[in-house]
Formats: structure tokens, sequence, C-alpha cells
């Protein structure tokens, strides 16, 4: 409610004046068609009959989608929450597929290949991508709206809205890569699209925070949001960085347990300890080395922010940021992964300032530069992402699934939605299911 009259207002006062991005998606005049996950609506979601995409540029690349899934931040859409939203938008940025047609400039794989396809859109070519900086392209999103808000435009986002360009998803049987030269990774003989599939977002996105945070061995870090990400970040933090001591703060016991069970995390459920900073501290006494955000806007605590957000007052709750201030160390670090959108109120920046905090926008993660190193770790055991793997549902099951995810439903932490062009599901991971049985 509050961001979409946020939203409203953003597009009333900057219009829609649009601007050059290259290779946008242009008009489908496809006679076959496909089935595809869309937005119609605050959630309202259908699966449709729609254009089967085409090769519309010499560096596009067109996949068979073979597993796709649902993130966290699709919430976001699913509620209307982010601007510049159209119904019949394909919607879905995470997928794994098989290379059925390239460009003609399109050098980096062939048909048939077995590949992984980034959620953001890098032209590989301009200022920031030279620089490993791809979600900050200047060349994929058209959004003037972002450009008044922000004061600059970050790079396209694949299913994820006109605010980052307005590219169809990957929620679908099929879908067209732009740029495959730059957005695409092979995925190694012998890996299963279970272990490959969230190389699109969530594996690189995680160790980017962690990255971005600057963690080393040995330390103490927090860890706000038990989703997909915070899950992720966790693992990272134990069997790669190798810090001391983990702290999360969530409030589903289910990742909690996780959480401590497989990782040894230190738990603090914000429902039983309504102030956790002082719980932090209580556990920490010399506060954390590091704090990192993977919660975000959405999840206002207190009826003050509660009812800001309810009448469009505020966008995002300061709430986490603030929890993070009090328990983080003097002159140390918060990293913030989480979605944020727009304003929020109540932000404690005397705490910033006076206790010399470092506060770091992660940005949406530029995980192209992560790619092989993530998948080192992956092909040599010391990171598995089939342990967040709860669910498996059928592509046409998504709309469903969205309201399982929605309410956390049956435990579900992260799910695979297969297509008719998927493989079984791989030896240890979970069986396809009905959303009526989950």
């Amino acid at each position: 409610m509050a961001t979409n009259i946020a939203a409203n207002m953003a597009q009333s006062h900057f219009g829609e004046v649009p601007v050059v991005a290259s290779n946008q998606d242009k008009e489908n005049t496809s006679a076959t068609d496909m089935l595809a996950c869309c937005w119609m609506g605050k959630t309202k979601l259908e699966m449709k009959r729609v254009a089967k995409p085409e090769i519309t540029d010499d560096e596009d690349v067109l996949l068979r989608v073979t597993a796709s899934t649902v993130c966290g931040s699709d919430l976001h859409l699913f509620h209307g929450e982010i601007m510049q939203l159209k119904p019949d938008d394909i919607l879905g940025h995470e997928c794994a597929g098989i290379v059925e047609k390239v460009g003609s400039s399109v050098t980096a794989v062939k048909p048939g290949d077995r590949v992984v396809a980034a959620f953001n859109v890098a032209c590989g070519r301009c200022q920031f991508c030279l620089k490993k900086q791809f979600t900050a392209c200047d060349c994929t999103n058209n959004s003037s709206v972002m450009e008044k808000l922000y004061g600059h435009r970050t790079a396209g986002v694949v299913g994820y809205s006109h605010f980052v360009g307005g590219f169809s998803g990957m929620q679908a049987e099929y879908c067209r890569v732009l740029y495959g030269n730059t957005n695409l990774l092979k995925i190694p003989p012998g890996l299963s699209d279970e272990k490959a599939l969230y190389l699109s977002d969530i594996i690189p996105t995680s160790y980017h925070a962690v990255w971005e945070a600057g963690v080393k061995e040995g330390e103490v870090v927090g860890v706000w949001g038990l989703g997909p990400i915070g899950l992720s970040v966790v693992q990272w933090l134990r069997n790669v960085v190798k810090v001391s001591r983990i702290i999360v703060v969530d409030n589903v016991p289910q990742r909690l347990q996780l959480a401590k069970e497989q990782w040894g995390a230190e738990v603090i459920n914000f429902d039983e300890n309504s102030d956790v900073a002082a719980r932090v501290n209580e556990l920490v006494p010399n506060g954390l080395d590091r704090s990192i955000d993977c919660a975000g806007f959405r999840f206002a605590k207190s009826l003050v922010h509660r009812f800001e957000r309810a009448v469009g007052l505020e966008t995002d709750t300061s709430e986490v940021i603030n929890e993070m201030v009090r328990s983080t160390k003097k002159f140390g670090t918060m990293a913030l992964i989480a979605d944020y959108a727009a304003y929020t109120n109540h932000l404690l920046i005397g705490g910033i300032m006076e206790k010399g905090l470092r506060l770091i926008g992660c940005g949406q993660a530029p995980i192209q530069r992560h790619w092989n190193e993530c998948l080192r770790h992956i092909v040599e055991g010391r990171f598995d992402p089939t342990v967040i793997l709860t669910h498996r549902f059928r592509l046409e099951d998504t709309a469903e699934v969205y309201k399982l995810f929605d309410v956390k439903q049956s435990g579900m932490v992260k799910v695979f939605l297969e297509t008719r062009f998927s493989a079984p599901a791989a030896p240890g991971t979970p069986s396809l299911a009905s959303v009526k049985e989950a």
C-alpha cells in the first residue's frame, strides 16, 4: 500500500520521458507461444500463454528454461511495491537452461550448452562493466523515474518491472538473454541444475554481501533476516570465510534452527526478544565486527512504522538498520544487501556518525564478477546450494507458489520450478510436489 502510494506520486511527478537504453525488449510477433507467469496487479498473478521470445539483436541468446525459482525479492513485485509495474509483465529473474539459438555476435556459448543466466542485464562494454560493476551498467535501463529519484540509473534487471528496464522475465518456458557474451555462465558437466540454478542470483549475491562488508576470518558477524540470501550468507561465513561467531536474527523457527544446526549460528528470535540490540550486546558486549542486513524494507515491526508505511509517509522501515547501529562495535561495518526502495523515517543517523560506523549499500550484486569464485566453491564442496532447497513444483503452479512462499508455508525457503524441458530431480533434492500438498 505505502509503496504503491509513493510509486504513484513518483511517476506522476517525474513522468515517463524515455531515455536511450540499448537492446531493449522489442515487440514480439512470434507465431509460437509459451507458458509464463504474468503480473496482473497487486497479489494477482496469472499463468498465461504468451508469444515465445525471438532473437532480436546480434548478442541475444534464446534459452529453453530447465529451472526457475521464486525469489524473496519477487514478493515486492507480488505486493505491488516496486515502481513501474505493468499488467502482463512476465516475472522471474533466475533461471538455468539450454541454449536453443544465438545471435550472430555471440561467441561465449553455442546451441546445446547448459547455462545459468544473470538476473541483471549488463552490456559488458560501458565504463562500469569494464570495472566489473555490472549492475551499474549505463546502457540497459531506460527508467527516467529511477534517474530522477536516485540521481542516476542502475542496470536493467530481468523480470523486475520497468523501473529497471522492463525486460521480460524467466518464470517461463523460454527466455531471451541479452548480451549473451556477458550474462551467461556455462554449467560444468556433472553439476545438476539444482546446484547451478542459484548462481543466477542468491549465491553470488550473498557472496557479494560478505565481500562488500569486508568480513575477515575470526570476526563476529551478525546477520538480520534468514531468507535464501541470509542463510546463504551464513554458509559463506562459516564454511568459506571461517568467522568465529555468527549471530542471526529472524522469527521463523525452522530457519533459525537450520542456521543453528547446520552452521553453528547463535540465534535471536525477535518475537521472543523484542529488544534485539540489547540481546546482541548481552551475547557480544563489545559489539559485532560486521552486521549484514538481509531482511529489507517490508518487515516493519513497530506500530509507528506500520502506520507510516500504510499511509505513505515512508516506503522503507529503518528498524533493522537501527538495530544494527546499536549492535555493531565502534568503527564497525554495516552492509545492506536487502532491498530498500526509497525513503525511511527515524533513522538513527547520530549513532552512525558518533560510533564511526561504515554503512555500505551493497547495491544489486554484480554477480558476473563473482561467478567463477562461487562456482569453484560449489564444485569443490565448500558451498552447497541445495541445503536451502525445500520444494519442487511445476512451472504451471508458479502463481500459487508465490502465495505459499509469501507466508513461508511448510518451512518453505527456496523452490525449484521445473518446466517440460527439465531433467528429473537430482538425488538428495526434493521430489516434485503438488501445491495442494505443500
